[in-house]
C-alpha cells in the first residue's frame, strides 16, 4: 500500500491542524494505521493509532486529549485532528500502516511520505 500524508503547514500556539493520509490499494482495511512523527534532532516517535475497524485507538500521553485518530475506509483514508498545539507538536508527521496499532517504528509495514508541522510560539 502507498500512504501519501497531507494537511501539515505552519500554525499559531493554541491553533489547530488536520492532518490526512491517502492509502492506495485495496487492501486498506486490512491494515492498522498510524501516525508517528519525527523532530529535528529526534527519534521517530509514536503519536497515535487506529485499528483496522476504527473501534480502537490509541494515543501517546503527550497528545492524549488534544489529537484525534479517524478513518473512513470507504475513501482509503486515515486522519489526525491537532488541538491546541504548542511548540513541542512541532515535527514531520508520517502515516503508516501494519497489522496492528504499534508504538515501536519496528511494527509497521508501510511508511508514508511525511508532512511537516510547525507551531509557532
Amino acid at each position: 500500500v502507498q500512504l501519501q500524508a497531507s494537511g501539515g503547514g505552519l500554525v499559531q500556539a493554541g491553533g489547530s491542524l488536520r492532518l490526512s493520509c491517502a492509502a492506495s490499494g485495496r487492501s486498506f482495511s486490512t491494515y492498522a494505521m498510524n501516525w508517528f512523527r519525527q523532530a529535528p534532532g529526534k527519534e521517530r516517535l509514536f503519536v497515535a493509532g487506529i485499528s483496522k475497524s476504527g473501534s480502537i485507538s490509541h494515543y501517546s500521553d503527550s497528545v492524549k486529549g488534544r489529537f484525534t485518530i479517524s478513518r473512513d475506509n470507504a475513501k482509503n483514508m486515515v486522519y489526525l485532528q491537532m488541538n491546541n498545539l504548542n511548540a513541542e507538536d512541532s515535527a514531520v508527521y508520517y502515516c503508516a500502516a501494519g497489522p496492528l496499532i504499534s508504538v515501536v517504528g519496528d511494527g509497521v509495514d508501510y511508511w508514508g511520505k511525511g508532512t511537516q508541522v510547525t507551531v509557532s510560539s
